[in-house]
């Protein structure tokens, strides 16, 4: 009974992670549903908005501030995808690295060459919006899904906008939106502005969280992202086409995902096999839907033949 009431109290931290990786996954969600594009530079815009952020706030920003930069960086970062991918025709997968890669160095700098930038609880506590601080774990909680929530608000009301119609259109058949007139583009350089934008949001939120902005914290991101997005479609059945509750279903897919995370660590899973965890959970969650239309779908239409 004790054991169980432990892994119970790991669960808060749990959902706060969740939380603030759920947003990530939703600002991915842009690019890898609505865009159909695999946009590599979450990696590095996540830990450019952390980067921002925590420099901005212990040089005495306000914090709403340092996060808005936080979120126009990312964007900036996304433009720049955009415009290697659609001006000098570079694939969208081989333009988000490029652009990762430039944001490794780019993120050092903002750090001034520092690998970690902390926000100290004691000094900074009255300034960030969330700390990692046990007693404040529902507060923060809180406080990321009221943030989940305006972000899912914000794009339901954008995506059903003419210039979101088209963002959608975009993704769903280039060749015709260009028919029908649309800047496929301009719609695609927005729409990796906009995803990397809310992915930098996210880093904010991130390094106020764990207390820092680390130079390596972006490093697996697209890997969770996925995880997220996987999972999250799978608890939306496909009869629910509400683009606001698809959204909310990614966030509860990054939660689940960091509970299932957590609950292996909690079993005394060795720190040195966690990043291997990760890839084989979202191995699973990825392989799972696959396996199942490709051999059970065939158990079933052979049975039918019989039956036939």
């Amino acid at each position: 009974m004790q054991v169980i009431l432990q892994w119970l109290g790991t669960l808060p931290g749990a959902a706060g992670q969740g939380l603030v990786w759920g947003l990530m996954a939703i600002g991915l969600y842009i690019t890898y549903k609505v865009l159909d594009l695999a946009d590599l530079t979450v990696d590095g815009s996540i830990c450019t908005g952390a980067a921002v952020c925590a420099v901005l706030l212990t040089s005495g920003v306000n914090i709403w501030l340092a996060m808005l930069c936080a979120l126009l960086a990312g964007m900036l970062a996304g433009l720049v995808t955009g415009w290697l991918h659609t001006v000098f025709g570079i694939p969208a997968i081989l333009a988000g690295i490029l652009t990762q890669l430039m944001l490794w160095s780019v993120n050092l700098l903002v750090m001034s060459g520092s690998a970690i930038v902390p926000i100290t609880r004691l000094k900074y506590a009255d300034k960030v919006l969330i700390t990692s601080g046990d007693t404040d774990i529902y507060r923060t909680i809180v406080i990321l899904a009221v943030f989940v929530s305006v972000i899912v608000a914000a794009l339901y009301w954008f995506f059903g906008t003419d210039f979101g119609a088209s963002l959608r259109a975009t993704g769903n058949n280039p060749e015709m939106s260009r028919a029908q007139g649309i800047n496929t583009n301009l719609t695609k350089v927005f729409g990796l502005s906009l995803s990397n934008g809310i992915v930098a949001l996210a880093g904010a939120l991130l390094a106020q969280q764990q207390g820092a902005a680390e130079i390596n914290m972006g490093r697996g991101a697209i890997v969770i992202g996925l995880a997220a997005i996987i999972i999250g479609e799978a608890l939306c059945p496909r009869l629910v086409t509400n683009f606001a509750i698809r959204l909310l279903c990614v966030a509860g897919g990054a939660i689940i995902y960091w509970f299932v995370f957590q609950t292996v660590v909690f079993l005394g899973l060795p720190s040195e096999l966690l990043k291997m965890l990760s890839a084989l959970v979202v191995a699973c969650f990825l392989g799972i839907p696959y396996v199942k239309k490709t051999y059970f779908s065939k158990k079933k239409k052979t049975e039918v033949k019989r039956h036939a």
